[in-house]
């Protein structure tokens, strides 16, 4: 079995989008493992603010057959399959890890870069799993977190409603 987590955020009806992401990951990849949400400033263009949280799960899928489904969920929450890159989210669902595996494939890049960058990935992925270690750092994700610089990056807790499942 396969270790993956995945970031998943929204800023269009975040809390209905992120509940129905959830609910068709959990149908698919279940049991998961999910970080307490945040609420941060869009990344890279103007807009509403984003939730986003980690989700965690084991698989004996590829690394393809994960991307497909989540890029079925995607679609599920209303996202259009061509969606531009740095405009509003109903749902983007990023793998961050898939085990240790290090991947350049276009569209299957693993470990994800923006993960030791982007506080609204780093933060949520130590909430679940601050022992796992990142594949090209060979530091924790607790490492990596206890390093970030966290002031640059605000980032709010959330509650999400409805409630999410733990």
């Amino acid at each position: 079995m396969t270790d993956v987590f995945v970031a998943a955020g929204s800023n269009i009806e975040p809390a209905r989008n992120l509940r129905r992401a959830i609910d068709a990951l959990d149908e698919t990849y279940g049991p998961l493992r999910i970080s307490p949400a945040y609420r941060n400033r869009a990344v890279g263009f103007e807009g509403e603010d984003f939730i986003n949280l980690v989700v965690g799960f084991t698989t004996d899928d590829a690394i393809t057959e994960v991307r497909r489904n989540l890029q079925r969920i995607e679609t599920l929450c209303g996202r259009p399959p061509a969606a531009a890159k740095w405009a509003p989210r109903s749902m983007d669902l990023d793998i961050l890890l898939y085990d240790q595996l290090v991947s350049h494939e276009p569209g299957l890049v693993t470990p994800r870069p923006d993960l030791i960058r982007r506080a609204y990935m780093l933060k949520p992925l130590f909430d679940i799993a601050p022992d796992i270690v990142h594949p090209t750092l060979h530091k924790t994700i607790r490492e990596l977190w206890e390093a970030f610089d966290r002031d640059a990056h605000a980032m709010t807790p959330v509650d999400v409603q409805p409630p999410m499942p733990t």
